[in-house]
């Protein structure tokens, strides 16, 4: 409502409203407002500013500015198979490449890929992907901001798991991994221990599925909080 009173007065921009000769909100507020203000921008590409100041479902609002800088991300693991508990395989997708890293393989160059972004972009990765990686491999550095689109999904209205709310908006795979699910990427790298390569290749494809789809998934709940915000039809 704040935000939208102030649009209502004509004040679009930040520069907008620090040049705006006229009261606002109120003397005090328009005061403090302006004292934030110049401080953003003087820090408008720090990531990590407004990234703190943003509670976990406004943190969308981090997307268009700093998209460029973005990566989205999901891993697999062994789900206490035989009572471990290990990251099987970890894929990232920056919008243009996307890069896997394996356990027994190249997980390890994990760590150097992910430190070259400032925003991660997961699906239930706040309770999820990012503690257990953390966990897994301790002192790692991520990136500073982090969407969860689990959340922004609920904030729209789409409950239940990723691929649930990718047949409800359109977001489609590929047939033969189609079905596939955590229980079956479990048992897919139990395969591929017992020697079954082909089994790692489809592990490897149900991952890269989940991510290049996370893609989509941004783009459109990005747009409809813009546009619920705005009170557009």
């Amino acid at each position: 409502m704040t935000e939208q009173r102030i649009w209502s007065r004509g004040v679009l921009t930040w520069q907008q409203f620090l040049d705006h000769g006229d009261t606002i909100l109120s003397p005090e507020r328009d005061a403090f407002v302006g004292m934030e203000l110049e401080t953003s921008l003087a820090h408008r590409d720090d990531i990590s500013f407004f990234s703190d100041r943003l509670s976990m479902g406004e943190r969308w609002r981090l997307f268009n500015a700093f998209k460029d800088r973005a990566v989205y991300l999901d891993i697999e693991t062994t789900g206490l198979l035989q009572g471990a508990d290990d990251i099987t395989v970890i894929g990232i997708y920056d919008g243009i490449e996307v890069q896997t890293f394996v356990n027994g393989i190249n997980l390890n160059d994990f760590e150097i890929a992910i430190a070259n972004y400032d925003l991660v972009i997961t699906f239930n990765g706040a309770t999820f992907d990012l503690p257990f990686i953390r966990r897994w491999l301790p002192g790692i550095s991520l990136p500073p901001a982090h969407i969860d689109l689990r959340s922004l999904m609920k904030k729209l209205g789409y409950t239940g798991g990723l691929k649930r709310i990718e047949r409800a908006l359109g977001i489609a795979r590929e047939r033969d991994i189609e079905g596939i699910d955590g229980y079956e990427a479990v048992r897919l790298w139990q395969a591929y221990q017992w020697g079954d390569d082909a089994a790692l290749e489809t592990l490897i494809r149900y991952n890269r599925a989940d991510i290049v789809n996370l893609k989509p998934l941004m783009d459109i709940g990005y747009s409809e909080m813009k546009r619920r915000l705005f009170g557009l039809d």
